[in-house]
Order: C-alpha cells, then sequence, then structure tokens
C-alpha cells in the first residue's frame, strides 16, 4: 500500500484519570483530552481547567485534580499531529463548546484505535486552540466566513469585498496571526472537508467536489493529491476499515470428501 494513514494521523495511547491524584501524560506526540467533571491544574499553565474545556498539548503534561475530576485523553501522532503542535504553542486548557464532538470520539477510541477516529478527533479539535487566544476581529471574522461558506466561496477577493477591506490587507492580517494566507487556509478547509466526505461511499468525487466548493472532480483530483501526496481515490480506499476476513471452521467441523 503507498499510503498508510497513520503515517498522517494515528492513535498511539488512551489515558483516563478518574479521582484526585495527580497524573502525567507522556510520550511523542499531541495529547487531546476532555475533562468531563471537576477542575484541574495543568503544570505551566495559569489557567485551570474546568469541566467541559479540552486539553490540548505536548508531553510531558503533568495534571494536578482541585477536585473529584473525570478526564479521558488519547496521544495521536503523525504529520497532521505535528502540524498542529507546531501551530498550537504551549500546552492549554480550551473551551470545549468549540468542538462538542470530541468526547464521543475519544470514547470511540478507547474502544479501538482507528486512524479515521484519530483524525477525527484531530479535526474536530481544530478550532480548539483559537479559544486560547485572541485574534483579531478582521482575522476572526475572516475564518468564521470561510467555515461557514467554505463550499461557495469563489476565493479571497470575494472574501476581501464581503469584509471591506482590500485583498493585500486581508492577506497581511491573517499570515500575522495565523502564519498562512487565507487563500491556503481556505484550501485547507476544503481537504478537509473531502476527507470527511471520503470516510463514506455516500458520494462519488463529482458530488464531493460541489459540496467543498471545487469546480470538478479533475480539479479536486489535483489541488487534493499536491496538498495531500495521494489522490482522494488512495485516500478513500486507504482510510476505510478493513473488510471482516471469515474464520475458518475448527478442524474438527470440516468434511472431506
Amino acid at each position: 500500500m503507498i499510503f498508510e494513514p497513520e503515517i498522517y494521523c494515528a492513535c498511539t495511547k488512551t489515558a483516563e484519570l478518574d479521582g484526585q491524584a495527580p497524573a502525567t501524560l507522556e510520550g511523542t506526540g499531541l495529547w487531546i483530552g476532555v475533562l468531563s467533571r471537576g477542575d484541574c491544574l495543568l503544570e505551566g499553565c495559569e489557567q485551570a481547567g474546568h469541566s467541559g474545556d479540552i486539553l490540548l498539548g505536548a508531553a510531558p503534561l503533568v495534571l494536578t485534580p482541585q477536585s473529584d475530576c473525570h478526564l479521558v485523553a488519547a496521544r495521536l501522532t503523525g504529520y497532521c499531529a505535528d502540524a498542529y503542535l507546531l501551530r498550537l504553542g504551549d500546552a492549554r486548557w480550551a473551551d470545549g463548546a468549540s468542538c462538542p464532538g470530541a468526547a464521543e470520539l475519544l470514547a470511540q477510541l478507547q474502544s479501538g484505535t482507528t486512524a479515521p477516529i484519530a483524525y477525527a478527533l484531530l479535526c474536530a479539535v481544530g478550532k480548539a486552540d483559537e479559544t486560547a487566544r485572541p485574534l483579531p476581529a478582521l482575522v476572526a471574522e475572516a475564518l468564521t466566513a470561510i467555515r461557514q461558506n467554505y463550499m461557495a466561496l469563489y476565493g479571497v477577493e470575494e472574501l476581501s469585498e464581503q469584509l471591506g477591506v482590500t485583498k493585500s490587507h486581508l492577506v497581511r492580517a491573517f499570515k500575522q496571526a495565523l502564519g498562512v494566507p487565507p487563500g491556503k487556509y481556505l484550501t485547507n478547509v476544503r481537504i478537509e472537508a473531502v476527507k470527511t466526505l471520503l470516510l463514506t461511499d455516500e458520494y462519488n468525487l463529482e458530488m464531493i467536489a460541489g459540496l467543498t466548493g471545487f469546480s470538478g472532480a479533475n480539479y479536486l483530483c489535483r489541488v487534493f493529491k499536491r496538498e495531500v501526496g495521494v489522490s482522494p481515490a488512495a485516500w478513500r480506499a486507504a482510510a476505510a476499515p478493513p473488510p471482516a476476513v471469515p474464520k475458518l471452521p475448527p478442524r474438527s467441523e470440516e468434511m472431506f470428501v
């Protein structure tokens, strides 16, 4: 297989904190956790985590409960997790309201660690890091516009017109705040939406292109392969769960003719 999804995002470990005993999360990669009960201190972070908050950061993460706590966490590795860590910076607590699906995905990872679920969790917390740091009003407005209308947005020119600023001003402010220009960010959002749709067999490439803002399947394939490194078809095949292999009957039940 030329494409292994684990290279891009995989869950290598899960952990659970239940009670008031301190705990340390270790190992290489990005830790993502959901604090479902209690208050908890994170070493190096001034603000304590409260019930519903999301834990984000690289190990070691030293956790000290301030009350009876429950936290479920998963350690993600791979290119996508590494890229998230580079943008994230210091470990932190983030507002869980920005990613309500994280708790359910973490529960699924505890039952079985699969690359598609790990990647879905990473996508679910994609906006969580922004709640921990203020963004310029223009950039925050641009992010909202992109996420809410990426499928119909023509490009940065149209976006700048909607926001009432010049394209050059928007590009400069956006790149200064997030490290990437808005056009690149728009493409990334569309690619992530494509990957989500590829996880099911309900849509062909032409339909996915129309739902995610690409002019057609051919253009989608060119951009996807440029950004991801493989074709959408190869990515879909690699991300699909392996088919169930029927078990052979016990030898005592074999029939010989």
